[in-house]
């Protein structure tokens, strides 16, 4: 026992096994149900209750591992979800976050609670570990005796909030489904083809370039066909009557293409051998952030984009769009000029899975550096500049950005190492605190996780109108609970819940920062 007492105090050695005890707790799993990598926090409070310690400088290095690739993971969901018709559910996600904010106050001058045990009351219920950094960075290690109080009721309340909602409500899915299908129509139009016969004798020998095809239409003509022959078109390709042409566009785009050029035709346009149509991943940097005039395909390589899948949707090119660093462009080409395009673009998956420190570090320095010189404090700047790196893309031969895989795995170690310190200095003094307050930190915590759901639900429904699908995802996405997410996932085969999550979840978890701010101010 002396032998393990004094492996215990070695910092290192004490750290490893909190990880590895709070993994296989996190794998037990009750009716589908565990805490996961959170397990973490509560092994550590076991293991600080008996008096082991870790260092602090662990506890700094994870949390801002942790804040910076949150960040640069929820970026360019946050600022898309301000930009385009997110506003609806940004407004879900600030009544959610706020309400939470304003009951935590109350229980503030109610119950006399100390301030930082609210915050972490109000971390653990909604389940932010992003939350629980910055009130440990506002209130030191008493926030996380509060988070392991309601963290629990946090992940189970939400899944059963979420799992009967439907029943509650008298939610017909498949009729939720046909009126989402409806909606996502008008927000991301689908991107189709049509064949269309050259009949109109207004285009006869007029070359593409002339006819002003794109930007008088906004569809794309990939293919043309003069005789027997399929052709990749030119700006100076020359369309005679009777020559088969392929039209890639929206509904719309293609309508206006149609009437320009002559007739829609179910005749195929079979591949001549010198054609080729194939998906481009995007992974060189040179070409991040350029739109698709500039690459100028057309002239370059006699190529042409005819749709560019992002995020698991299909956007129709146009000539302002910028190009994403992992985009897949459909690029339909002659076989020889298609090496080039690959050269060009990249297409080298295993670009994606390196990592480039340089970009990392530097922006966790002008993180702190911001919250060194800024109300924001260490949390706020690592947030606010990753945000914005994450938005920017690319400064010069930097690219702000990481492959999915590289951003789980730093966000996972920082997490660990972040719940694993914060945990065992709150474990010391968690009996006393719980002598202290009792049963009211339970009683809190449920409240903290039930009311902004309920709040949040009838605005939705009452003054919103809410699609039900999207709203299940917008508030597993308010209450940043992955769990719940998981458990309304299987209730329809429409994406609806998945978008409204990736939509209200930055948002929710940069609000949930700014209001341990301003919990701060008490």
């Amino acid at each position: 026992m002396d032998a393990l007492s004094q492996l215990l105090q070695n910092g290192y050695f004490a750290l490893f096994l909190i990880l590895t005890v709070g993994y296989l707790v996190g794998k037990i799993s009750v009716k589908g149900i565990s805490l996961d990598v959170s397990a973490v926090i509560f092994v550590a409070l076991v293991f600080g209750h008996y008096g082991v310690t870790l260092p602090k400088i662990i506890q700094d290095i994870g949390l801002v591992l942790f804040i910076f690739t949150i960040g640069i993971q929820a970026g360019p969901g946050f600022f898309e979800a301000l930009k385009n018709h997110g506003i609806k559910l940004a407004s879900l996600s600030a009544i959610l976050v706020f309400t939470a904010g304003i009951i935590g106050i109350g229980a503030h001058y109610i119950w006399d609670l100390d301030m930082g045990v609210v915050a972490g009351l109000l971390a653990g219920a909604l389940t932010s570990t992003p939350g629980l950094a910055s009130a440990t960075d506002q209130f030191g290690d008493i926030p996380s005796i509060g988070y392991g109080i309601a963290y629990p009721f946090g992940v189970i309340g939400v899944i059963l909030f979420l799992r009967i909602l439907p029943k509650l409500m008298r939610t017909n899915i498949p009729e939720a489904e046909a009126e989402y299908d409806r909606s996502i129509t008008v927000d991301h139009p689908l991107v189709l083809a049509q064949n269309v016969v050259i009949t109109n004798p207004n285009v006869d020998q007029r070359s593409l370039q002339s006819l002003r095809v794109r930007s008088m239409t906004e569809a794309v003509v990939s293919r043309v066909m003069h005789g027997d022959e399929a052709i990749t078109p030119s700006a100076g390709t020359v369309l005679q009557l009777g020559d088969l042409a392929r039209v890639v566009g929206t509904e719309e785009a293609i309508q206006r293409a149609t009437l320009l050029l002559g007739t829609p035709t179910d005749r195929e346009m079979p591949l001549s051998k010198n054609y080729d149509v194939e998906r481009v991943l995007v992974t060189n940097k040179d070409v991040v952030n350029k739109t698709v005039a500039e690459l100028n395909l057309q002239a370059n390589y006699d190529a042409t984009i005819t749709r560019i899948r992002r995020s698991g949707i299909d956007i129709a090119p146009s000539p302002r769009i910028r190009i994403r660093l992992g985009d897949k462009l459909v690029v339909a080409c002659n076989k020889e000029n298609m090496k080039q395009v690959h050269k060009l673009f990249g297409n080298d998956d295993k670009v994606l899975s390196d990592t480039d420190i340089l970009p990392i570090a530097f922006g966790i320095v002008l993180g702190v550096l911001l919250g060194a010189f800024t109300p924001l404090g260490l949390t706020g700047g690592v947030l606010t500049v990753a945000l914005i790196l994450s938005k920017i893309g690319k400064t010069g031969p930097i690219l702000w950005t990481m492959s999915s895989s590289a951003n789980v795995l730093l966000r996972e170690i920082g997490l660990i190492f972040f719940l694993a310190v914060v945990g065992t200095n709150a474990g010391a003094t968690l009996i006393d605190t719980y002598n202290l307050y009792g049963y009211k930190l339970f009683l809190i915590g449920g409240l903290l996780t039930l009311i902004p759901m309920i709040v949040t639900l009838l605005v939705a429904k009452l003054l919103f109108k809410t699609n039900a699908l999207t709203l299940l995802g917008a508030l597993a996405g308010g209450m940043t609970s992955t769990p719940g997410l998981a458990a309304i996932t299987p209730m329809t085969k429409k994406n609806a819940p998945q978008i409204a999550y990736a939509t209200t979840y930055p948002i929710a978890m940069v609000l949930v920062v700014i209001v341990m701010k301003v919990f701060g101010l008490f």
